[in-house]
C-alpha cells in the first residue's frame, strides 16, 4: 500500500510533518512516501497569473503524487485560525487541475499545535471542505499541546488514548 504523507506546512521543523510520518508508519504494510511542500512553491495563485503560466508544473507533479497514493495523510499547521498560506497556493493551482484533487484517495486527516487548540480550527476546515475535493475522510484527529503529548526522542506518543484514538482511524483503512 503506497501512503502519501505531508504537512499542509512550509516550517522545515514541522510537527505536523512528525505527526504525519508517525501516522502513515503506523499503516500495517506500508510504503510510505513522505512528502515536503516546500518542493512545490509556487507564485502566488491568481487568475490573471493563470493566463500567463497555465499550470505549473509542480501543481501537475503534486497533483500525480496524490494519485500514485493508495492512502494520503495530511496534517496540517494552523496559520490565524486557517490554512497556512503555503498549503493553500498548493491547492488552489492544483485544483485549477482538476477540481477532484484528492481523487477519492482515502484520507486521514491529522492537526497539532504547540498550543491546547491542537489546530483543531484548521481541522475542522480540512473535514468539512475535503470531500468536496474527493476525499474519501476516514477519520480526522487533532493533537493539542504537541511538544506534552508527543516524544519527539523517540517519535511516538506519550499521551496514550491520543495513540489509541490515531491507530482507531489507521484501523479504519
Amino acid at each position: 500500500m503506497n501512503v502519501l504523507a505531508f504537512a499542509a506546512s512550509s516550517s522545515k521543523n514541522s510537527i505536523n510533518q512528525r505527526l504525519a510520518y508517525y501516522a502513515a508508519t503506523q499503516i500495517e504494510g506500508a510504503n510510505v512516501e513522505l512528502l515536503d511542500i516546500n518542493d512545490y512553491e509556487m507564485p502566488l495563485f491568481s487568475e490573471d497569473r493563470e493566463k500567463e503560466l497555465g499550470q505549473p508544473e509542480q501543481a501537475k507533479a503534486f497533483y500525480k503524487k496524490l494519485g500514485e497514493a493508495d492512502v494520503i495523510v495530511i496534517s496540517f499547521a494552523e496559520h490565524n485560525g486557517s490554512y497556512t498560506a503555503a498549503y493553500k497556493n498548493l491547492f488552489d493551482w492544483t485544483s485549477r487541475i482538476d477540481r477532484e484533487v484528492f481523487q477519492n484517495k482515502p484520507m486521514l486527516l491529522l492537526a497539532t499545535s504547540p498550543g491546547p487548540g491542537g489546530a483543531a480550527s484548521v481541522l475542522a476546515q480540512a473535514k468539512q471542505s475535503s470531500p468536496y475535493f474527493a476525499a474519501d475522510v476516514k477519520g480526522a484527529v487533532s493533537v493539542p499541546s504537541f511538544y506534552d503529548n508527543f516524544d519527539i526522542e523517540s517519535g511516538s506518543f506519550r499521551n496514550s488514548e491520543l495513540e489509541q484514538q490515531l491507530k482507531g482511524l489507521v484501523a479504519s483503512l
